[in-house]
């Protein structure tokens, strides 16, 4: 099992060789994923309008408009003005306006004026959020459709009005 290995007489010198990576496997033919790489909004920078995209994007300067990506990092000196729609966003920044994400993530330095709407909501300590903090409701499963309902076309008060008399019978 642990033998030494026997030497065979070769006709020429072995040289040692660099040997080259092995190449990456092929993917078939067709558009190319190409790893994706943030967009960064640097310090200091102010655009004036909406931002979209499906990507990442990371905001230290400030956006006065709505951002729409895929993945957002609100940095510690970023500031939006607008709403926010992405599947996860982290703020360490400041976000005035409504965040709409899947997961979102308050850290101990951010602020955080406007309603939450999330699946997942974490928030560290000193974190300041203002607003309310709603819960994605997932669409229930379709069902059976009801059945027409008759139209009365009595005078009725308005829906919700517990002090609205009752309307009065025809005839």
């Amino acid at each position: 099992m642990f033998s030494k290995p026997t030497k065979t007489p070769s006709k020429s010198p072995v040289q040692a060789t660099p040997v080259a990576a092995a190449p990456a496997p092929v993917a078939p033919e067709g558009p190319k994923a190409r790893p994706r790489v943030a967009s960064l909004i640097s310090d200091g920078i102010t655009i004036e309008g909406g931002v979209t995209g499906d990507g990442e994007l990371q905001i230290d300067g400030t956006v006065r408009g709505d951002v729409r990506v895929g993945r957002l990092t609100v940095g510690e000196t970023g500031h939006i003005e607008g709403s926010v729609y992405a599947e996860a966003t982290e703020v360490r920044g400041r976000v005035i306006g409504a965040v709409t994400a899947k997961q979102v993530r308050l850290y101990g330095t951010s602020y955080v004026d406007g309603d939450i709407t999330h699946e997942q909501l974490a928030m560290e300590t000193g974190a300041f959020f203002q607003g309310r903090s709603l819960k994605f409701q997932r669409p229930a499963a379709p069902q059976h459709a009801p059945a027409p309902q008759p139209v009365s076309h009595a005078p009725s008060a308005p829906a919700g009005d517990p002090f609205a008399a009752p309307p009065k019978p025809l005839g």
